[in-house]
């Protein structure tokens, strides 16, 4: 289409995210409509939810959000965070986006729509995602993970009509963890260079920024030539993303620009090797340590 403008994203789901901003303007969109209950024995005394809190979460999310945001016990992510100061004034520009507009959006949302419709949308989606899954699989050499990606992609926009149902995962194709043009290049031998804050888009890395161009091709809403439809198949991407959000959002404390650094750089870091951990040097490690143990004792 000629003269066709391509607007960000983003600032269309600001646009669209005001009108259910004015709706709530009598109510607290930061109250407890969507949080967890949480007894009090289920709370340790740091103050992270455990127990049933967790299990539902794991329930809803598929990870446990306590353990994902909390990171790694010995490991410093700060050491690949040499942008700090920028980091942290990008972030709480986003957060403040986040606060009055994105939240009370995804907040309206989450507050009107049946829970059916918002498994349906989760699942649309998901299955467009499947598209740079599988195109990200063969770029890294994972046959099985990409014959499982398309298998999916597949089954779930025929079957499952257009993708609102995850027929496929009833027969024996289950979801993966995801496959992005980032990953790939890791894969390649691209290393990660710096964490970086990006405006309106959140955590990234020198590596993930450029990355997400070619994502933006390989996503299949960029090829709906309809304006309107697509900046609001977009809007509503991004609003039901950031409402699925909103329970595990509740076991964030203290410095968050902290957790959510080190949640995504570990995520990332997880991604890239599928979960894989190398039980020889994760048991050498080990000795390391308690022979340092055993040394330091040694001295008294």
């Amino acid at each position: 289409m000629l003269g066709r403008r391509d607007l960000s994203p983003w600032l269309m789901a600001a646009m669209l995210a005001i009108s259910p901003v004015g709706a709530m303007a009598t109510q607290d969109p930061f109250g407890d409509a969507v949080t967890p209950s949480v007894q009090p024995e289920a709370v340790e005394q740091n103050g992270t939810a455990t127990g049933d809190t967790n299990g539902s979460l794991v329930d809803e999310y598929g990870f446990d959000p306590a353990e994902e945001f909390g990171g790694e016990e010995g490991e410093d992510f700060s050491l690949r965070d040499p942008w700090e100061g920028f980091n942290r004034a990008i972030f709480s520009f986003n957060d403040g986006a986040d606060r009055y507009v994105l939240k009370p959006a995804a907040v309206s949302y989450r507050q009107i729509t049946p829970i059916f419709m918002q498994q349906g949308v989760s699942n649309f989606f998901s299955n467009l995602g499947e598209v740079t899954n599988t195109f990200n699989g063969v770029l890294q050499g994972k046959w099985g993970q990409a014959g499982n990606d398309a298998g999916r992609l597949l089954i779930n926009t025929t079957i499952g009509i257009a993708g609102l149902f995850d027929v496929a995962k009833h027969m024996g194709l289950e979801k993966g963890d995801g496959e992005d043009f980032g990953q790939t290049l890791a894969v390649w031998g691209v290393p990660s260079g710096p964490y970086l804050v990006l405006p309106l888009l959140g955590p990234s890395t020198v590596r993930d920024t450029p990355a997400k161009v070619v994502d933006y091709y390989t996503n299949p809403l960029t090829y709906v030539e309809h304006d309107p439809t697509r900046y609001t198949l977009r809007a509503t991407d991004i609003i039901q993303g950031r409402a699925s959000l909103l329970q595990a959002e509740s076991l964030l404390q203290g410095d968050r620009y902290v957790l959510l650094r080190d949640a995504y750089l570990q995520r990332r870091d997880f991604l890239i090797v599928d979960g894989e951990v190398d039980v020889d040097t994760e048991t050498e490690a080990a000795e390391a340590i308690d022979q340092g143990e055993v040394e330091e004792s040694s001295d008294y």
